[in-house]
């Protein structure tokens, strides 16, 4: 573990005078928001012969509901989320399930590199905070996604060992037993608010950070900053 300074987590002022707060550490959401998310990319690659544009756009959106759907009971590793999740999109659709197909997309997470603007916002950030990722991901996943990512990170915890997967508190609450803070330590920066930030408010993270990445809409409820993509947060910490 990195030694951390009681200073990252003191407000300060900016040049413009303004107070920020200082993070003990800036925790992430990985895939969508850092890691260019392709679900989607990889359902059209195999269905698509099969269905015309307004049936293939119905097939991704259901595949989509039916992913956060399977994940919000008990653990199970994330094969079988995309394998029940593929097969009842297809059952929903009127599309024949060949469980090879589910493995194919499932076997295409390792290869997906992040968002252009991923590497030079988060370098910036990692000169001066310790950044954190929080995945809803496999431990054989997630090392390529991010040896991508161009920044070091002092951790990387995934569903598999918090034994949840988000928007569940008990995967948020294991990286906070593992990194020894609290809700009130950690800056958290999600695209998704279904998946991360609604929890992250309500588990009392006060500092959080929306990357728009046209997902969801904006919900303000939510108490955020919102910036365009991840050139934007070293502002955002006032670097």
């Amino acid at each position: 573990m990195l030694a951390v300074s009681s200073a990252h987590r003191a407000p300060f002022k900016d040049e413009t005078g303004m107070t920020r707060f200082r993070p003990k550490y800036v925790t992430f959401d990985c895939y969508g928001t850092l890691t260019h998310f392709q679900m989607a990319e990889a359902a059209r690659d195999i269905y698509g012969a099969q269905l015309d544009e307004p049936r293939m756009a119905q097939f991704v959106k259901n595949f989509a509901a039916y992913r956060l759907d399977e994940i919000l009971g008990d653990w199970k590793p994330y094969d079988e989320v995309i394998h029940n999740s593929v097969e009842r999109t297809c059952k929903k659709n009127g599309v024949a399930f060949r469980p090879e197909d589910a493995l194919a997309i499932y076997n295409r997470v390792p290869s997906w590199g992040p968002h252009p603007d991923v590497p030079e916002g988060l370098a910036k950030v990692a000169k001066e905070i310790p950044l954190v990722i929080l995945s809803n991901a496999m431990d054989v996943q997630i090392p390529s996604n991010v040896a991508k990512l161009g920044a070091p990170f002092h951790a990387v915890y995934t569903a598999q060992q918090a034994e949840a997967y988000k928007p569940r508190f008990q995967a948020f609450e294991y990286m906070f037993d593992m990194l020894g803070c609290g809700p009130e330590d950690v800056l958290h920066c999600s695209s998704s608010f279904r998946y991360d930030l609604m929890s992250a408010y309500d588990l009392g993270i006060k500092n959080k950070v929306w990357v728009n990445r046209g997902h969801e809409p904006a919900n303000p409820y939510y108490e955020y900053t919102e910036i365009k993509d991840i050139r934007g947060l070293p502002g955002v910490l006032g670097l």
